[in-house]
């Protein structure tokens, strides 16, 4: 038996998802995957609680909560995230279109999209 651990962990409130699925690619450990049209966390252990999909739900129904589960696995995640590298297509700034290879990508919502910004282009966004 897995011993439980206090660590942060997605939330999908279901009553808000849409089941749009823009939640599952930024989760690289495979956690979150769309079941009868909602997203879903089906395996704890594979969320490390980042919070990388949070940022683009539209409807906010991802959240961070602290609470008893089973420990990140790595192992378990790695192979999932080296499967993802295959098809791995990088996210790029919506303001001067840097990709995440080139810099530090925040999830952003703006005018009612969720989308990423660069750390270059983020005082402008908050400061206009």
């Amino acid at each position: 038996m897995t011993d439980t651990i206090t660590r942060q962990i997605v939330h999908i409130d279901e009553e808000l998802c849409t089941g749009c699925g823009l939640c599952v690619s930024p989760c690289a450990e495979g956690a979150i995957v769309m079941e009868n049209g909602k997203a879903k966390v089906v395996r704890e252990e594979l969320c490390d609680g980042a919070g990388f999909c949070l940022g683009v739900c539209p409807t906010g129904a991802l959240t961070l909560e602290t609470r008893e589960t089973v420990p990140f696995d790595h192992e378990a995640a790695a192979p999932i995230m080296a499967e993802k590298l295959k098809t791995y297509i990088p996210q790029s700034c919506y303001i001067c279109g840097t990709d995440e290879d080139s810099a530090p990508l925040l999830p952003v919502r703006t005018k009612g999209n969720s989308t990423w910004v660069c750390t270059r282009c983020l005082p402008q966004l908050i400061h206009g």
